[in-house]
């Protein structure tokens, strides 16, 4: 059986910051990318040069108006061709710094009808200023929150996030295949340059194809947390949106009805955070009796969330043990769902 080929693919927006790192994780990787390939979009740092200065191939993107899926289709267009089906393509942001066994426990991930095999990352902590990391570090327990569930189900995720993904060529021309012959939305590109979540819209086609998705336990890495509240909700609100009109794309079928029952629970997430705040209002208002039901079931929330971010150590466990905090951050998460679908209603300008 011929050897695999792995190719990596870096797209890049003026990340010339966090390239350094992320080109030297690929480096430490236990089986490395026979090739590594920045794609370099509209930058006006020096992303070029920090790449060629680490000897890796550079590539400019020309025209393009679709951010990180129009750079990547550009060159998987180019590079699609010369390579075998059995081959595979890693898609990784330029801020996310892969674990030295990723690729290797990705390889070994692909069995049977996986379509795709995802990173389960962790936040990273880059701010230098006392907000900033007090931001970041509430998405970072949030997302060991999501590690956890992630090997509670064992591997089997809905989605293949962004931060890095590797992705089989023979898939990739199927996708393509699929979507110039109407079984797909979008033009016989991989990735749909019409939505705000490629990443996301990508999972939806590699299921419908009849593909499963994993992130196996050993594919982990770092990634960016944004270091500002309103940095934070633009990305979320890309986010929810994104995922709301990806699934208006693909209707309600059998592939996309777990996804839909995620928004129903969003929503009404939503409904039970304006209650709620309603109810603390009222009883401000109107004097309010502590029960002793209601006193244990927040000891329970509270130690639930302790618990589940333990393995970031006692500092974010004391973070997480103060309820109030915690609780605000969940409404702040609940208020950027809510922008969201009121901008997916509403038709508001699509921005990335």
């Amino acid at each position: 059986m011929p050897a695999v080929t792995v190719v990596a693919l870096l797209p890049a927006h003026n990340e010339e910051a966090s390239l350094p790192s992320a080109l030297a994780a690929l480096r430490q990787q236990t089986r490395r990318p026979d090739h590594v390939i920045v794609i370099a979009d509209n930058c006006t740092d020096g992303t070029v040069e920090v790449a060629r200065a680490h000897q890796v191939e550079v590539y400019e993107t020309v025209g393009n108006l679709h951010k990180k899926a129009g750079g990547l289709n550009q060159v998987l267009e180019l590079l699609l061709p010369g390579l075998a089906d059995d081959d595979v393509v890693l898609v990784q942001d330029a801020d996310s710094f892969l674990d030295p066994g990723f690729i290797e426990a990705g390889l070994k991930a692909y069995a049977g009808n996986v379509g795709g095999v995802g990173g389960v990352f962790r936040g990273r902590i880059d701010s230098g200023t006392r907000w900033g990391r007090f931001v970041e570090w509430l998405q970072a327990n949030e997302y060991a929150r999501y590690e956890l569930d992630i090997r509670r189900q064992r591997g089997k995720v809905l989605v293949l996030t962004g931060t890095a993904t590797l992705l089989r060529v023979g898939v990739l021309r199927e996708v393509v295949r699929a979507r110039a012959d109407g079984r797909l939305p979008g033009e016989p590109r991989v990735y749909d340059t019409r939505v705000l979540t490629e990443d996301n819209e990508l999972s939806f086609a590699l299921m419908k194809l009849g593909y499963i998705l994993r992130s196996p336990s050993g594919c982990t890495l770092t990634t960016e947390t944004m270091q500002s509240w309103r940095a934070l909700a633009n990305q979320r609100v890309r986010w929810k949106r994104g995922a709301l009109e990806n699934l208006f794309d693909y209707g309600w079928t059998r592939v996309t009805r777990p996804y839909w029952g995620r928004q129903a629970l969003g929503a009404i997430g939503v409904l039970i955070t304006a209650a709620y705040l309603f109810s603390l209002v009222y009883g401000a208002l109107h004097g309010m009796r502590v029960h002793g039901f209601w006193l244990g079931v927040t000891v329970l929330f509270m130690a639930e969330r302790v618990v589940t971010v333990r393995r970031r150590g006692k500092l974010a466990m004391a973070v997480a043990a103060t309820l109030v905090v915690e609780m605000l951050y969940d409404m702040f998460l609940q208020g950027v769902q809510a922008t969201a679908y009121l901008h997916a209603a509403t038709g508001r300008e699509r921005r990335w």
